[in-house]
């Protein structure tokens, strides 16, 4: 075995033993160890996986639509860029190459339990726009809800009794998951649409009243709400793949 040290600092040699107690002692271990093994895994499935295989013409386009992005047309700009990064073009290749086969992979793996996922995940995925007017007793919030029906500025009360600190932003809360509401919150804007408000409902000790902005439902056809599906069901598949791996950690003197 080599006797090189596995690094070194200050032109002190750093053993991959100590290198190891290291990662230990500030419990990032496992976390590396972790991240390796992960590793593992995409690699052996990649190279079993003959479908996976990318044309160099995606990968070479790829190049071109990122240094366009970039703004590294020049060829001396973007070999300093390669220098600065500690890539070389090779190396920076087979990094596109590589996300390319990655996201084939995780296509190819999520295929089949996307559509019933997001049906799972749907009601987190789905969000509404809310303002809201939050008081400490039901008789001002009958009050404050009465006024509003008589015409009375929504923005207007939010600002002169709302107690939470969105009151300067007139009650905008912003988009809320349907999922993290609570129930009788959710109940209420199921029967409701933009424009409505809705309450007072009791929560936590106060009342509120919650105008909707507006509905923002989820659909597979949008390309984050996809993507990210993809990705928690990728690492969902490649846990129960390292759940199953025997792992062996030996670390010489």
């Amino acid at each position: 075995m080599s006797s090189e040290p596995f690094l070194t600092i200050n032109d002190q040699p750093i053993s991959l033993r100590k290198a190891f107690q290291y990662l230990q002692v500030n419990r990032k271990l496992d976390g590396f160890i972790g991240e390796i093994v992960r590793q593992f895994v995409i690699e052996q499935e990649l190279e079993s996986n003959t479908t996976l295989q990318i044309g160099s013409g995606v990968v070479e386009q790829a190049v071109i639509d990122f240094r366009l992005q970039q703004q590294l047309t020049d060829p001396k700009k973007f070999q300093e860029w390669l220098t600065a990064n500690g890539l070389n073009y090779e190396t920076f290749h087979n990094q596109i190459a590589y996300g390319f086969k990655v996201r084939k992979l995780k296509e190819d793996v999520t295929a089949n339990r996307l559509q019933e996922y997001f049906i799972e995940r749907k009601v987190f995925l789905d969000r509404v726009v809310l303002s809201r007017i939050i008081v400490a007793d039901q008789e001002l919030a009958d009050e404050l809800k009465s006024q509003i029906l008589e015409g009375a500025k929504f923005e207007q009360l939010a600002r002169e009794y709302s107690l939470t600190d969105d009151k300067v932003m007139n009650g905008m809360v912003g988009p809320v998951s349907r999922g993290t509401m609570p129930d009788i919150l959710r109940s209420a804007i199921d029967l409701a649409k933009p424009g409505d408000v809705v309450g007072p409902l009791g929560m936590e000790g106060r009342w509120g009243l919650f105008r909707i902005e507006e509905i923002l439902s989820a659909t597979l056809d949008d390309a984050q709400v996809k993507q990210g599906l993809q990705d928690e069901l990728f690492e969902q598949w490649l846990a129960e793949r390292i759940q199953k791996l025997p792992i062996k950690l030996q670390v010489g003197e």
